[in-house]
């Protein structure tokens, strides 16, 4: 097969560390470099290796789902399942006898690499402003979409994963992937691949700290709260505000000089009004036990609302924006 017939070939050398290097490409080359493979390849290779092109292209929606929960990153995902395509591109057809299982395994690996590689430099916190909703933000349409598809709060608490513990989840919980073949993409046995996927399981789902109705009592409240502050009104706001409620927020998450404490329906409903612009990014999950809101523009947590109920009302919240003590609160998914 010639492979600079293939999308992306010119960058066919083999990869450091096996893992997929398109990261950060301008959007244009990256959607060039993803184009449909089938239509390049009639010319130029075998039978074989033309049923795999079209078989590829009939997986490539299921790779970039696997990639997409596993990286949170429509880029990088399509950068994974490329990556794949020259792998396959360069490995006998003969030598595969299950081309889904196959590409699964690799991209997959090509995750996992990604994951540990970014685990290694783990980066520091930026002094980069959040944005405050009125514009584009950061959020293209396609992050925008990955957003709707996983769930915010989902792609916040799958970032708190090990790398190989979102692996095995993402594999098992979301593709039904067996653990006698997740082992193996892993490095592990299946029963510990069937571990790191239950404790990952375990931290996605919490564990509550109230009853199931006082639970769901809480949620409602915190759910109308947002709903509130991304209308931006301010009756609905009063509304669901306790008369003294009190606002606390870390200084990182406010203007300068801008007060860290507010107090009373009014004044904190004023504040939220100026919060709420950022509210388009926010999701109700649970933080330390309760139901609470996460301001995370593509997945990428950046605030943490803590609120506290009272007589069906929000008694007072604090914004959380210090890295440090982002990192300390146990974040998790509330169940639909």
């Amino acid at each position: 097969m010639d492979r600079n017939a293939m999308p992306g070939a010119a960058d066919g050398r083999e990869r450091s560390g096996g893992a997929a290097s398109g990261a950060g490409r301008p959007e244009a080359e990256r959607f060039e470099a993803v184009r449909s493979d089938a239509e390049r390849v009639d010319a130029v290779c075998s039978d074989a290796e033309r049923v795999n092109a079209e078989r590829f292209e009939a997986e490539r929606g299921r790779l970039r789902a696997i990639a997409q929960r596993m990286l949170g990153s429509t880029g990088e995902a399509e950068d994974a399942v490329q990556e794949a395509w020259l792998r396959l591109v360069r490995t006998d057809p003969a030598e595969i006898g299950n081309l889904p299982g196959w590409l699964t395994t690799v991209v997959s690996r090509i995750c996992l690499d990604l994951l540990r590689a970014r685990a290694a430099r783990r980066e520091e916190p930026t002094d980069e402003a959040l944005p405050d909703g009125s514009g584009g933000g950061p959020e293209p349409e396609r992050e925008a979409l990955l957003v709707e598809s996983v769930g915010r709060a989902l792609l916040v608490v799958l970032d708190r994963l090990g790398p190989a513990e979102r692996v095995a989840f993402v594999l098992h919980d979301g593709f039904a992937v067996p653990f006698d073949r997740i082992g193996p993409i892993l490095g592990r046995t299946p029963v510990a691949a069937k571990k790191l996927a239950s404790r990952a399981r375990q931290r996605v789902r919490g564990t509550a700290a109230l009853p199931p109705e006082p639970l769901a009592g809480h949620r409602r409240v915190v759910e109308a709260f947002l709903a509130a502050a991304r209308g931006g009104d301010l009756a609905d706001l009063l509304a669901v505000l306790a008369p003294d409620v009190v606002r606390r927020a870390d200084p990182a998450a406010l203007g300068p000089g801008r007060d860290p404490v507010a107090r009373g329906a009014r004044a904190v409903a004023r504040e939220t009004t100026v919060f709420g612009r950022r509210a388009r990014y926010g999701a109700v999950a649970l933080v330390d036990g309760a139901p609470g809101i996460l301001i995370a523009p593509d997945g990428r947590l950046r605030l943490v609302l803590r609120v506290a109920v009272a007589d069906g009302r929000v008694a007072g919240y604090e914004v959380v924006a210090d890295p440090a003590r982002l990192a300390a609160l146990d974040l998790a998914v509330l169940p639909e």
